[in-house]
């Protein structure tokens, strides 16, 4: 039987990726076509349109997923952290770009055994399948926020969803993350302008709900009730 090799057993997101779903053999044999890569911030991972040949883990960092509008602008579609998985399957090109927001540690796998692997281990292809749903149901519930919610719900809402996928407690007990993307994106991500995105996080800091630490990506949520409570009134 193939041992586990070192790097999986040390896998900081092995209780929270596709691997989880794995026994030690299975994932063994996960291993032999996985490989680690490190990237930089701003290095793009996929474009648009290159052939699609890999697929991988997210072990640690941050990355983006965006599309290009019909006038040449960016649109964030989707943010990736530790435990997520990266890539589309069963496609030949890729439809969107994946860029590397902080320098990212990935498990990646050739597409083509990727894929043998998910019909070896049904395990991993239904836990693949309950994952697609979840991103499915985030962005609908994105589309009714940006039809439903005004502005300062929208902020709110997303640093909590930040606090829930990498914040983590300072020595106070207040919740710390920190914020992957600038203020333009995050205008774009959440439908806003800069300008309004830039108020309400100066109105929430003002408020004692949050504050910043160094410059404006390091936040800590000092009150998380008050922000849930501005992120899902009534």
């Amino acid at each position: 039987m193939t041992e586990v090799p070192q790097r999986c057993l040390d896998c900081l997101v092995r209780d929270t990726s596709l691997c989880a779903s794995m026994s030690d053999c299975e994932l063994a044999t996960l291993s032999t076509f996985g490989r680690r890569r490190e990237v930089g911030a701003g290095q793009v991972i996929t474009w648009a349109g290159d052939q699609n040949s890999g697929c991988a883990n997210v072990v640690s960092g941050a990355l983006k997923v965006s599309a290009s509008t019909a006038d040449g602008r960016e649109q964030i579609v989707g943010l990736l952290f530790p435990g997520d998985f990266v890539g589309q399957l069963f496609v030949t090109e890729a439809s969107l770009t994946v860029t590397a927001l902080t320098d990212t540690d990935l498990c990646t796998f050739p597409r083509a055994s990727f894929e043998k692997a998910l019909h070896t281990y049904p395990r991993m292809e239904r836990l693949l399948l309950e994952r697609t749903m979840a991103s499915l149901d985030e962005a609908r519930e994105r589309m009714l926020a940006l039809g439903r919610k005004d502005a300062r719900e929208r902020v709110a809402g997303f640093l909590l969803e930040l606090a829930e996928r990498t914040g983590s407690l300072d020595p106070t007990g207040h919740v710390r993350v920190q914020i992957p993307i600038s203020r333009g994106e995050m205008a774009g991500f959440l439908g806003l302008t800069i300008e309004t995105v830039s108020r309400h996080l100066t109105r929430l800091k003002t408020a004692g709900i949050i504050e910043f630490a160094k410059g404006e990506r390091d936040c800590t949520i000092v009150n998380r009730r008050s922000l849930e409570a501005i992120a899902n009134p009534g």
